[in-house]
């Protein structure tokens, strides 16, 4: 398959909201997920800290990775932004096709 899923997160559902629509308008992402209320732990300079972050599911292709990554280096908040892909192995074909075209503006 040629399709990713991508996950970053972010501090706040504002943010969330503003990142997702950027992204969908500018054919970087078919499609993005906006899933509020993580706990998130994590080592950072030196010691555990935790936030509230907001989850960002976006779909899109593997062609467009980089420059999806780019753009969120770019326009994230955080110093270090989580961007991590995963390929679609399977799915709906009707589904994957229509990411494609999403992507395309068509």
């Amino acid at each position: 398959m040629n399709s990713l899923v991508v996950f970053s997160t972010v501090p706040s559902s504002k943010e969330a909201a503003r990142i997702a629509k950027l992204l969908v308008q500018n054919h970087l992402a078919a499609c993005v997920n906006v899933i509020p209320g993580l706990r998130s732990y994590f080592w950072w300079n030196g010691k555990i800290d935790r936030c509230r972050e907001v989850l960002l599911v976006m779909k899109t292709r593997k062609q467009k990775f980089k420059l999806l990554e780019k753009w969120l280096k770019k326009n994230h908040p955080y110093q270090v932004p989580e961007i991590i892909a995963l390929p679609i192995e399977r799915g709906n074909r009707k589904y994957l096709a229509w990411i494609g075209q999403a992507l395309a503006g068509l």
